[in-house]
This record gives C-alpha cells, structure tokens and sequence, in this order.
C-alpha cells in the first residue's frame, strides 16, 4: 500500500507516549509498505531535526510552519484571542495553512491508497471532500481527557480553560469523528467512548504495544533498594498532577512505614510545580537520554494518575523490563492487565501506599509480580501491533471503494430518471 501518515509536532526524540507509539508502528510499517511520514511542527527552524527524521524514516517530508509555540502567560493570551473559535484550541494551534495546501493537492488527486490522520490535533489541516480513504488515529479521547482535567486542574484558570476546552471538544470531536472513513481507538474502553460519536462498525482498536529489543526483562538484575520511579513528560497536566497527587498523598504513608525510601521522577522539561517537589527523599532527573537505567534500578514503578485518556506505554515499557507496577485504574485504563496477577491498582491514597510498601518490603511478593508483569507483555512487540493497523488501513481502503461505487451507481440511477 502507497500510505500518507500527517502528524503535527516533532517525532523525535521519543520522549511522549504518543511520539513513541507513532515511532514505532511507522518503523515497523515502512518495512513493507511504501509510507510518506508527513511531519510539520513550529517554533524556530530545526534542521537538524529534519535530518534526524529523514534518517529514521527515509520516508518522512517535513515542514516548518512559522508560528511560535506560545508558553506560559503568552498562551492565555493566545488562547483570550481564540476564545470565541468553534475549535478548541488545542486543535486550532496545530492549523498552518501550508500542510492545508499540500494535504488538499495530495488527498485529491489520490496520490495514495490510504491516509492517516494521527491525532485529533490534524484535523484542521484535512480538506472537507476525503477523495483518498482517510483514517483517525484517536490515541485519547480528547473530550474524555479534558472533561477529567476541568476536574483536577490545581490552578482555577487552568480549571476555566479546561471546562471551555471540553465544551468545544465535545462538539468539535464528534463532528470530526463522523468526517472519517475511519477511526482508530488504543484501547476497547476509548473505542466505547467513541462510538457513541460514530458507528461502531468504523472503528477499530489498535492496542498499545512495546519495544520488547530494547525493554528486556532479566531476572538476575537487583533493583536499587526502596527505589520508586514514575516516568513521563514532565510539562504534561497530567503527569504534573499524578506527581504532586502522589508526593502530597501517598508518599509520606510510605516514608512512614520505610524512611529510606527514596522517589525517583524521571522525565522531559519539568514544570515549576514538579521542579518543587524535589526534597531529601525525590529527586527530579529533568530530561535523559534514556529510561531504560532508570528503570532497571527501580524496585516499583508507579503511575499515580488521576487525569488521562489513551493508554499509558510506560506501564508496558516497566512491565517488559519486569518492573512491579503500582497504578491508578486510571493510569492503567485500556491496559491488558489485571489487579492482583501483574499489577496492583488502587483508587486511594492509603490502599495506594500500602501496596508501593509492600512491594518494597516482601522481596519474594515484588518478585512474583515482575515474572508475570514481564510474560504479560510479551504478545505485545511492536511488530504485532503493526500488523493489526495494516488490516484496518486494508479494511478502510475497500469498505471506502465499495462505498464509493455504491454512490456512482446512485448519482447515475438519478441522472438517468
């Protein structure tokens, strides 16, 4: 298959779930398919993240729309001026009109099977008529996400803006869904979500995979003693939440019962409110070349999150590596997991601590769940997710010319009346 994939924003490096998961799926993909990996993203003119790509993915065109990231007190200002768009903003500040010009030329003239929409963010950038049969890659439910973050938000003018962003992201998202050939969902839960903006026959679950070459589990590795960690970019809202809810809440209920435990937050640009957590017991490492030490040295890792929509790889990455995992239902929604056999859940902050205790406490207990963790995701490589996107493109191309020759038929049974 000839395939266009358009996503904004830098792919590399792969320091976000999403980029990783794009990553990984377009390396796997282009080893059988011809793919062009459309990839356009703001701020100042970066060539040498335009090489870099290139050389991932020979595929890849790239273009630099002038625009700046708006940050901090610029972007409420930015986003006072977009107050009163139908689009929300999070969607209307990846809009450029080059890659509207370039995606309109292409997509019409059919220049290939199928196309990829990869985030709900792209949208804009589509023309309205999809001559090419053109897919959705939905890696959250962005009504759900910002419907959950109007909840947590610490700030009350984050609180504001994300009420407003979920009132126009409950409008705009459906419309946008309906618009597609179809649709792509990370995990059964997000699919649910979605059909109740769209058919259900039109979308398909890619589940969330794993690197299993470079996370790899071995037993005869000891962890650091009493070593916590969480992962993830660190200027996302609910990563920023996840580590302050679990520094305020739980971990002081751990320090109680063990004093030398130590927290380890690891992760790209970390916010102010992040940055202010760092004490004698947690340490923010800011941004690394890699997760995988710091995994390896971990004896837990935690995912205490309360906001989020998608799926979280890193839970996958810590399990393939044999990591025993303590998580919100949250953090592990849409997961192939299971309380009690590879992970352990809580809801509270209490039951929470206990089990980040008792891990670090019971050796044998830590152990017996590091052994499933790692078997559980071993049917998760990369490579297998792949196939699964394959079939659903294949599926979208023919479900959308029988679509259309169904309507050619329609159109000359008219004109003949």
């Amino acid at each position: 298959m000839k395939i266009l994939w358009v996503k904004p924003g830098k792919l590399l490096p792969l320091d976000t779930g999403g980029k990783l998961r794009t990553y990984n799926i377009l390396r796997h993909l282009s080893t059988s398919h011809d793919v062009t990996y459309l990839s356009y993203y703001f701020g100042d003119r970066d060539q040498a993240y335009e090489h870099s790509v290139l050389e991932h993915l020979p595929g890849t065109v790239t273009v630099h729309a002038a625009a700046s990231d708006a940050k901090g007190p610029k972007r409420y200002l930015d986003y006072a001026r977009h107050l009163l768009d139908f689009t929300p903003y999070s969607v209307s500040k990846f809009a450029t009109s080059r890659v509207r010009g370039i995606l309109a030329d292409w997509i019409s003239r059919r220049h290939f099977d199928v196309a990829v929409c990869d985030f709900l963010a792209s949208t804009p950038n589509f023309p309205r008529g999809l001559a090419t049969p053109t897919v959705l890659f939905e890696h959250n439910v962005e009504s759900q996400l910002w419907r959950r973050r109007s909840r947590f938000e610490s700030k009350w003018l984050d609180r504001l803006t994300a009420k407003i962003e979920y009132a126009k992201m409950s409008r705009y998202e459906p419309a946008q869904s309906r618009r597609f050939h179809h649709i792509l969902a990370v995990s059964e839960q997000d699919a649910h979500a979605l059909s109740e903006m769209v058919d259900p026959a039109r979308i398909t679950v890619i589940p969330t995979g794993v690197d299993l070459a470079t996370f790899r589990y071995d037993p005869q590795v000891h962890p650091q003693a009493s070593l916590v960690v969480f992962t993830g970019s660190m200027d996302w809202a609910p990563n920023i939440d996840g580590v302050e809810y679990f520094c305020h809440e739980i971990w002081p209920r751990v320090l109680a019962r063990i004093p030398q435990a130590r927290f380890r937050i690891v992760g790209r640009d970390p916010d102010i409110r992040v940055q202010r957590l760092a004490s004698a017991s947690v340490e923010v490492t800011g941004t690394v070349s890699s997760i995988v030490e710091h995994l390896r040295e971990a004896a837990v890792l935690v995912v205490p999150l309360r906001i989020g929509g998608g799926t979280r790889i890193k839970i996958y990455e810590g399990m393939a590596m044999g990591k025993a995992t303590v998580s919100t239902p949250v953090g592990a929604e849409g997961l192939d997991v299971r309380h009690g056999r590879d992970i352990l859940l809580a809801s509270d902050p209490h039951r929470f601590a206990e089990h980040v205790s008792s891990f670090l406490q019971d050796e044998n207990l830590r152990r017996k769940f590091e052994s499933a963790a790692a078997e559980s995701v071993q049917k998760y490589d990369w490579s297998v997710i792949t196939q699964y996107l394959v079939d659903a493109l294949r599926k979208t191309v023919g479900t959308a010319s029988l679509d259309g020759a169904v309507s050619e038929q329609i159109s000359a049974i008219e004109t003949s009346a």
